[in-house]
């Protein structure tokens, strides 16, 4: 196998990894082990596999993006492929989860520590640790996730096969694609008022939404309620499903998380938003260069793999 034989598992609000350092460059995974390895009943499970290597140690990167990953400061990479084998742009709650794993290797300081420049397929991410931090968990980090992109609001419809209605989304460059819906508005707004899918707790998102027009590299899409806007404050609280693409629904998603958040503040001008998903609690603050994510993390176990 070209995969080291101790690996970990850890996971973001729910969304989970098998994770390996590999400092030395010699265990790049084949599609076939990434999907083995991720396989909930034969494998380890995991919605994806997250591998810390050196930017110029990950072999779709030619040495031009390698060395802009390194002099921007990225020692180490997040090589992240899907559970399908497919290789990823980036995953936010994966920057955590890795950040946690470069923790305890020491090759990130704790808690008022030094932040860590994290290379990704979509450039370079900075992580810094807070620890503890009250209703959102005990690893916490905050991430620079860096700037984004957005069309116009609404353009693309979203099904789901077997599921009556459909509701209207809107695309958003993460550094990965997500199209973004809102099914629901507990505030009044008539935010959701095109949206005639069952609302976002009763959908069986196993079902891959079929997006139209059709987004050539794939997308995920995120399902959103809206459950309180402080106009006041200028904070919002709002509850997300993801189907991701390559793996199907998650309990979260970091960039999903961003994406939701660009596009609740295209529809209502607030910038920041407290999201709760199945896997946990999160904040997300977006202004009109980046966004900044704010979640926790957690190594679960060590596992030896028998050859």
């Amino acid at each position: 196998m070209s995969i080291p034989q101790h690996v970990v598992k850890g996971h973001g609000t729910g969304n989970d990894f098998v994770i390996y350092a590999d400092p030395e460059g010699i265990y790049e995974p084949t599609a076939d082990e990434v999907r083995f390895l991720c396989d909930r009943h034969f494998g380890v499970g995991g919605d994806g596999l997250l591998r810390l290597a050196h930017p110029e140690d990950v072999a779709d990167l030619d040495a031009e993006r390698a060395e802009r990953l390194r002099a921007a400061g990225a020692e180490w990479m997040m090589d992240y492929r899907n559970a399908d084998g497919s290789l990823a742009e980036m995953c936010g709650n994966g920057t955590r989860a890795t950040a946690l794993f470069a923790q305890t290797l020491g090759y990130m300081e704790g808690p008022g520590g030094a932040p860590l420049r994290l290379g990704t397929r979509a450039g370079v991410k900075i992580l810094t640790s807070l620890g503890e931090v009250p209703g959102l968990g005990g690893n916490v980090f905050h991430i620079d996730m860096g700037p984004w992109k957005a069309g116009e609001s609404q353009a693309y419809g979203v099904t789901i096969p077997d599921h009556e209605g459909s509701a209207r989304g809107t695309f958003v460059d993460m550094g990965n694609p997500h199209v973004v819906a809102v099914l629901e508005d507990r505030t009044g707004r008539s935010l959701a008022d095109d949206a005639t899918l069952p609302a976002v707790a009763d959908l069986d998102l196993s079902r891959k939404p079929v997006v139209d027009p059709v987004i050539p590299t794939d997308q995920n899409v995120e399902f959103v309620r809206v459950d309180a806007i402080d106009e006041h404050a200028g904070t919002g609280e709002a509850f997300m499903r993801v189907n991701e693409r390559g793996c199907g629904e998650t309990l979260s998603c970091g960039t999903g998380l961003c994406a939701t958040a660009v596009t609740l503040r295209q529809l209502t001008g607030i910038g920041e938003w407290t999201i709760t998903v199945r896997g946990g609690t999160l904040r997300v603050r977006v202004t009109d260069d980046n966004v900044e994510l704010t979640g926790d993390a957690c190594i679960v176990g060590e596992v030896t793999l028998r050859r």
